[in-house]
Formats: C-alpha cells, structure tokens, sequence
C-alpha cells in the first residue's frame, strides 16, 4: 500500500496534468538542494533518492574519478586560467574552449583524484563514477522541509509550463476556440484558451470581426514560442493559414488529400479567392468546398465571421486559371507576357466593372491568388463615375482605353452614393455599376 507522500504527489500529478516521474525528479532534486544548502558543502554533487512508498531518505555525493594532478601545476594553470578570464570579461566576452585548450582543468564538485578515490574504494581507476554514501542527519526535518517545499512549488510550475507548450506546441497551425478577455490600449486583443491566455496582435486581427469580452470565437494558433515568463501564444484571425485550416477541418476531401488547395489570396474580413485542384475526374473539387445545400462553405464563412469565399479551379495554363481567378466575371481574352508576369485581360463592357471589383478588390485579389499582374481592358468606355469609384492601386495598369494618371484626374460621384443606406442600388444608377450588384 502506497504511503501519504505518494498518495499526495499522484494527487498533484492528477491535479495539474503532470507526469509521476516529472514529479518525483521535482521532489528528490529539492531535497537535494536542501541537504546540500543545510548539511553538507558547495563542492558536493548530490544525488538525492526519496523512496514514496517506506519514506526512507538516501544521498550520495557523485564524483569522476581523473588522474592525480601535481598541486602546484594545478595552481600554476588555475592562475594562468583566471588572467585569461579577467582579459575576456575585460573584452566583454566569453573565454572559449580554444583558449583553455591545452590548461590543466580540475573541478572539485564533479572530480575526484585517483589517490583520493582509491582512499574510499580500492578498485577506483580513471573514469569511473564514485557515488559516495552520504549521512542523513536526524535534523534533517523544517528548515529542509521548508527549502524543498520553496523548489517543489518552482519545479512543478515548470513542469507544468512544459506540459502546456508541448500541447500547444502540437496544435501549432490549427484553429483552436478561445473567449476574448479583453483588449489593451494598442488594440491588441488578450483570448483565454483554457490553460493559458492567447495573443492576439492587431496586424492579425480581421477588420470585420468585434472583439467582445466573453464572446467565444476561432483562432488560428499562428506561433508559439518559450517565453521568459511562460508559454507565449500568438493567435490570427487574418493570415491565409486560417483559411488553409478551417478548409482542411471542414472538408474530408481537402483533409484526404483528393483535392488540394494550391492557392489562397485573403484581405481578412472582406474576401478570400481560394483556388482547388483534383487529379481524380470522379470529384468536383468545387461542389466539394462547397457541400450539399452550400453547408460546408456555409460552416467556413461563419468560422470567418461572414467573409465572402470564391472558390475557383485552379489551371496550370495561366490562361485558363487567370480567367477562373477573376470569377464571376466573364473574360473574352487574355494576352500575357512571360518575362514580365503580366497579362492583358480583356472583358466586354458590361462585364468591367464585376473583372475590377469594388475598390480593385477582384483583379487584386485575382492578382495575387494567379501570381500574374493583371491589366483590365474593356471594349467600351466606361462612366467617370465608376472609373474614380475603383480606387485603383498599383495591381491594375491600365483601364480601358485610360491609364492611371488620367483616371485620377477624374472628378465625379462616388460609387458608395450610388447605394441607397438599406443597401439597394437605385434604378437610376449607371448599368457598371448595376452589374456589380454582387459585390455589394
């Protein structure tokens, strides 16, 4: 029958998820230290055994057994080796290995001289490991007790530390749950994941996301590094791994490998273009993302928090995958240059507007997911308004018939004041903009 000890220490190992044994080392080394800092000297190596069961308590002082070393040349080179290590600390630095290379080297904690060890056991010879029994004084008892209890409570909070970065550790690049604590005043927001609290830096934060303290939310576990203090946790909601994540946990044939993602373009909050890929002609890679009745990409849009997903095929003729990249619209050609990654896209005149997006965000998006520089051509002159309602940036070229510089010279309305407040797009408004009616 196990003793109280034991049953104390299985106790604690039940109670904060630890291993026995980690327990046990924990306890023998603070006995250890105790006996060494109360009865017995800095040049003892001990070796404590603690036995739960009958609570017998044993130590040893662990020494190597080397050559017989001449007292004077041992002082000789201990006094050559301290000039060195004051020039070093004078330099700021380190003395290396090279430098004491060749310097008779003794530590009196770890080593014994062969003379010395032959004293305590006659069969000694170079390399051996003497572990010299140690008295257990009968005083051993509060002050020891005390000092262990102060080691105990260090170690085991260590070990628990251990136990809860090799968890996380293994859950590096998956979406865990977490509850939003609170944020801070750099906007940074703080997620209590059980065991440890997440953080969760403003870059990765998506823009159409709340953060309401006690609101339960996915994260995508991004980075998890030894800190000074503990495990530290750095959560994302906005990285493309995120929807690299959330696919591969909701849909068995991602997870399987029978279709793959083989590009993924995100602006968190607003919209991801995802582009599949199978070589199996029995599966339709998009019907699978999607699911039956939309529910699998209905599930992944809720993890997201209602940002709209594209999923396109992807094609290894660039012709071919730039077309499906910039879905829904409809593209009549595409010329592309090789050496330069770019590709001319020409669209008819109704299809412009929905090829550029609102604010650019389609071809950009479309853009990045292809990893070619897109130049949207129509077959027609589009209206002023749309043209300064784009807000191009420097993914798209040209537009039209007109270049940058002369489209922002272009004064007129807003595409926003083409939308009415309850989100409706008025009769009245330019049929470019009409036909973007998706993107709003």
């Amino acid at each position: 029958m196990s003793s109280e000890v034991s049953k104390m220490v299985q106790l604690i190992c039940d109670e904060k998820g630890l291993d026995f044994d980690i327990v046990v080392e924990s306890l023998e080394a603070a006995m250890g230290a105790a006996y060494r800092k109360d009865f017995g000297d800095k040049l003892q190596n001990i070796k404590f055994k603690y036995d739960l069961e009958t609570g017998d308590m044993y130590a040893w002082d662990v020494k190597e057994v080397v050559d017989d070393i001449d007292e004077a040349d041992l002082e000789a080179a201990s006094e050559a080796l301290s000039a060195l290590r004051e020039r070093a600390a004078e330099e700021q630095r380190e003395l290396t290995e090279e430098e004491m290379e060749g310097y008779i080297r003794f530590n009196p904690k770890t080593e014994i001289m062969l003379s010395a060890a032959k004293e305590i056991q006659k069969t000694a010879k170079v390399g051996d490991i003497l572990e010299i029994e140690l008295e257990i004084p009968g005083d051993f008892g509060r002050m020891a007790a005390q000092t262990a209890k102060q080691v105990i409570i260090q170690k085991l909070r260590e070990a628990e530390r251990n136990v809860v970065f090799e968890d996380f550790t293994e859950q590096q690049g998956q979406v865990i749950q977490g509850v939003v604590n609170r944020k801070d005043r750099k906007g940074n927001v703080i997620v209590d994941l059980g065991k440890i609290n997440g953080f969760l830096p403003a870059r990765e934060q998506s823009k159409r996301d709340v953060y309401r303290p006690g609101t339960r939310m996915s994260f995508l576990l991004k980075e998890v590094s030894d800190g000074m203090r503990g495990p530290e946790i750095i959560l994302s909601r906005a990285s493309t791994e995120m929807i690299q994540s959330v696919f591969t946990q909701e849909i068995p044939e991602i997870e399987s490998g029978d279709v793959q993602i083989k590009g993924i373009a995100r602006e968190a909050g607003a919209r991801s273009k995802v582009a599949v890929y199978t070589t199996d002609d029995s599966i339709d890679p998009v019907g699978a993302c999607i699911g039956q009745r939309g529910s699998r990409i209905g599930t992944i849009i809720d993890w997201l928090g209602g940002e709209k997903i594209d999923i396109v095929i992807y094609e290894q003729d660039p012709i071919a995958y730039i077309k499906n990249a910039l879905s829904p619209a409809k593209v009549e050609s595409v010329e592309i240059n090789e050496q330069t990654k770019e590709a001319i896209v020409r669209v008819a005149g109704d299809q412009y507007s929905l090829a550029i997006g609102r604010g650019g965000q389609n071809v950009r998006l479309a853009g990045e997911l292809t990893g070619w520089t897109l130049n949207i051509e129509h077959d027609g002159t589009a209206p002023e308004e749309v043209l300064e309602a784009l807000a191009l940036d420097d993914t798209i070229t040209t537009v039209g018939e007109q270049s940058i510089e002369e489209i922002e010279a272009i004064e007129g309305a807003d595409i926003e004041e083409a939308v009415s407040d309850e989100g409706q797009i008025p009769e009245d408004a330019p049929e470019e903009v009409l036909a973007t009616d998706e993107e709003v």
